[in-house]
């Protein structure tokens, strides 16, 4: 919790913020699912709270991992956790 790769912190927090009951039910369940198939090797720790307000980021974070593919954070830790979520999940992919 509250930490991606080296960065520590809580902005670095993950949370699903839903906007109905259905949302809320739908996510904790996909957790829930998550954690039972024993997918990952830590818990997740991904909060599921209540919109509220939403502040973008800055232009230069939008597509972050697109545009910078090749910087070492992006090339070693996000690519290869994408690739192991694009197996797991191929069947429930859009292409």
């Amino acid at each position: 919790m509250n930490r991606q790769g080296n960065d520590v912190g809580t902005q670095y927090r993950s949370v699903i913020f839903y906007h109905s009951e259905a949302q809320r039910e739908i996510a904790e369940k996909i957790i829930s699912d998550l954690t039972t198939e024993k997918i990952y090797s830590a818990p997740i720790v991904t909060e599921v709270s209540p919109f509220s307000v939403f502040y973008k980021a800055e232009d230069y974070h939008q597509n972050y991992f697109n545009q910078n593919q090749d910087q070492p954070y992006c090339y070693y830790v996000v690519t290869p956790k994408l690739e192991k979520f694009r197996k797991v999940f191929a069947d429930r992919l859009m292409r």
